[in-house]
C-alpha cells in the first residue's frame, strides 16, 4: 500500500465510522437520524426508516471494505463511498434548494441546517474517494513510520470533517459576538 492509499483509506473510513457510530449510539440516536430524514421530505414516510437503515448499513460497509487489505475490497469501498457521498450531496442540494432548514445529522447531533457547504463537502469527499480508488494497489517503497504517519493524517482529517460544523459554528459565534460588541478603538 502506498502512503496516499493508506491516508485516504483512513480519512474516508474514519469519517464513515464516526458517521455510522453516531447514528448507532442507541435507539434514540438512530431515531433522531431517521426523524431528520423525514423532515427532509424527500421520500414517503413508510420508506424513511428503511432508508435510514440502508444509509447506516452502507456507511458500515464502507468501513469494513476499506479495512480489508485486498485492493479489490478497497476499490469497492471507495466506489461505494463516492456513490453514497454523491447521493448525500444531491439530497442536500434538493433539501437546501427548497429552503428546508433541517439540521445536518451526518455526524450525530447538530443544529446546523443543511446547506451549500454540506453539498461541497460531500462532493469534495467523493472526489477524494475516487482518488483513493485510483491509487489503490499502486506500488512503491514505503517505510512503516511513513505508513503510520499517513494513517494518522487520514484519521485526523476524517475527524476534522466530522466536526467541521462545530468548528465553523465556533468561529461564527465569535464573529457574532464581535459584531454585537461594536467597533473597539481608541476613544
Amino acid at each position: 500500500m502506498s502512503y496516499p492509499e493508506v491516508g485516504i483509506r483512513c480519512l474516508i473510513g474514519g469519517m464513515f465510522l464516526i458517521s455510522a457510530a453516531t447514528k448507532l449510539a442507541g435507539p434514540r440516536a438512530f431515531r433522531a437520524f431517521a426523524d431528520s430524514l423525514a423532515q427532509m421530505r424527500l421520500f414517503p414516510a413508510p420508506l424513511v426508516r428503511p432508508l435510514a437503515a440502508l444509509v447506516v448499513t452502507g456507511e458500515c460497509l464502507v468501513c469494513l471494505l476499506l479495512a480489508v487489505p485486498a485492493p479489490a475490497a478497497a476499490v469497492t469501498g471507495f466506489v461505494l463511498a463516492a456513490v453514497l457521498l454523491l447521493a448525500f450531496a444531491g439530497a442536500v442540494a434538493v433539501v437546501a434548494g427548497r429552503g428546508n432548514r433541517t439540521p445536518c445529522r451526518c455526524f450525530g447531533t447538530s443544529s446546523t441546517p443543511l446547506g451549500l457547504r454540506h453539498v461541497m463537502r460531500n462532493v469534495l469527499l467523493a472526489a477524494v474517494a475516487g482518488a483513493g480508488a485510483a491509487v489503490t494497489g499502486a506500488a512503491g517503497r514505503t517505510q512503516p513510520a511513513g505508513l503510520v504517519l499517513a494513517a494518522l493524517a487520514g484519521l485526523l482529517l476524517g475527524g476534522l470533517v466530522a466536526v467541521l460544523d462545530d468548528i465553523l459554528g465556533l468561529f461564527q459565534s465569535l464573529d457574532t459576538e464581535a459584531a454585537a460588541a461594536g467597533p473597539r478603538g481608541p476613544r
